[in-house]
C-alpha cells in the first residue's frame, strides 16, 4: 500500500467527471487500499478516487467511531437507487476543501447499489452520517464538490483559503 496525493480545489482534475469500472481486479484493489491507506492518514472518513487523481467511479470509507476498531467499506460503480424526500443538513468538511467546514442540506435516507471489494453487488439502506457521506463521496464522481453547494460568496473565500493554505506550506 502507499499513500497518494490529495488534490485540493481548485485543481481542475476535481471537476472531471469519473468513468465506471469495468471489472473488480486486483489492479483495482490495490487503488481501493492506497486510497484507503490515504484516508486515514489525513485523516478522513471518506475519499473519493478521483481525490487522488484517478477518474474511476470508487469510493472508500471508513465511518468506525474513534478508539474502535476500523470498518473500511468500498463502493464500485455506487448509484442512488431511491433518496427520500426529507432532507437533513449535516456541517460537512472534505480532504480536497482542508479545513472548511459548513453545513449542506442533503436527502435524509437514500437506497444505493455498488460492487463492493470482492466485486459483489450490494444494495442497502443508507441514513445518518453513512447517507450524509455517500452522497459528498458520489458527488465527488461527478465532479461536484460540498462547497458547490454554498454561496458564490462562501464558495470563494472557502477557494482563497485553501490557495493561502497551499502557498504558506
Amino acid at each position: 500500500m502507499a499513500l497518494r496525493e490529495i488534490l485540493v480545489v481548485p485543481d481542475p482534475v476535481l471537476k472531471q467527471v469519473s468513468t465506471p469500472v469495468e471489472t473488480v481486479d486486483d489492479d483495482l484493489r490495490v487503488l481501493m487500499d492506497d486510497m484507503l491507506e490515504t484516508m486515514y492518514a489525513a485523516p478522513g472518513i471518506g475519499l473519493a478516487a478521483i481525490q487522488v487523481g484517478v477518474a474511476k467511479q470508487v469510493i472508500v470509507m471508513d465511518l468506525a467511531a474513534p478508539d474502535t476498531p476500523p470498518e473500511p467499506r468500498y463502493f464500485v460503480n455506487p448509484e442512488i437507487l431511491w433518496a427520500s424526500d426529507d432532507t437533513a443538513p449535516y456541517e460537512e468538511g472534505c480532504l480536497s476543501v482542508p479545513d472548511i467546514y459548513d453545513e449542506v442540506e442533503r436527502p435524509a435516507r437514500v437506497k444505493l447499489k455498488y460492487l463492493n471489494y470482492q466485486g459483489e453487488e450490494v444494495i442497502e439502506d443508507a441514513e445518518g452520517l453513512y447517507a450524509v457521506c455517500i452522497q459528498h463521496e458520489m458527488d465527488h464522481l461527478k465532479g461536484v464538490l460540498f462547497i458547490d453547494y454554498l454561496s458564490r460568496l462562501k464558495r470563494d473565500r472557502a477557494v482563497a483559503k485553501v490557495k493561502k493554505q497551499v502557498r504558506a506550506a
